[in-house]
């Protein structure tokens, strides 16, 4: 059985072809700002496992073009009659704590720990964390995280105590960063509720070719040329 790398202190990730099967890529490290930044400019991301991150890069690539969206004829009827107030980034906090502590059927417990709630807290208070909300009677009632880098959003998590609030927060956001020019929206690995929205899969290689053109390097994050290039080339 294959045994992806564990990760030391040293900023660096091994190329995304070089991980297992199921896009298993490497375990350990910690969740620093400066480690995320360059997890997603390599279109890494993590996952936990207990009390271990695991990164990842799955092939094929699960993703939403925002000219591709699509709104049922019922979500466009809660669209039009503006059923929930649309904010982004009034309640980061509040989204993630929600997104960790709602329950999921599909799920057993959750994969977001304190030291995720840490991690994307220090980039949503450096700008690249972003959250999208919903509301109703002045109440949180759905909303999602992510991180924005360029002209890609990384979409991480979603939560909904009301039916649709999720999706009318995504749809509202999707609509948004198409607007600010956005190209692609990351959603990581398949889920039918996005694939409802238009999300489908695309080829790891292609999902890499995004990244090369449309997220910039971040200033701060050390970069080494093997660890931002792929043998995918």
């Amino acid at each position: 059985m294959l045994i992806p790398p564990v990760l030391t202190d040293r900023l660096w990730f091994p190329p995304v072809d070089s991980g297992l099967s199921d896009g298993l890529l490497a375990m350990g490290g910690d969740l620093s700002k400066e480690r995320l930044l360059l997890a997603y400019h390599m279109g890494i991301f993590p996952w936990y496992d207990g009390d271990l991150p695991l990164w990842w890069s799955p092939d094929p690539r699960f993703v939403l073009f925002p000219d591709e969206l699509k709104i049922s004829k019922s979500m466009q009827v809660l669209l039009k009659k503006d059923a929930f107030d649309f904010t982004v980034n009034k309640a980061f906090g509040e989204v993630i704590t929600a997104c960790q502590t709602i329950y999921r059927p599909d799920q057993d417990g959750t994969w977001i720990n304190q030291e995720v709630i840490d991690g994307y807290t220090a980039l949503h208070e450096a700008g690249y964390a972003i959250s999208a909300e919903a509301w109703q009677d002045n109440k949180l009632v759905g909303g999602l995280y992510g991180v924005r880098l360029g002209k890609m959003f990384f979409g991480e998590s979603m939560f909904s105590q009301k039916s649709n609030a999720s999706k009318y927060a995504f749809i509202k956001l999707v609509q948004r960063l198409k607007k600010e020019g956005i190209v692609l929206i990351d959603c990581q690995v398949h889920s039918a509720h996005l694939e409802s929205l238009g999300a489908r899969m695309i080829p790891r290689f292609s999902f890499m070719k995004f990244l090369k053109f449309a997220v910039p390097r971040v200033p701060g994050v050390i970069y080494e040329q093997r660890d931002i290039e792929s043998s995918e080339q």
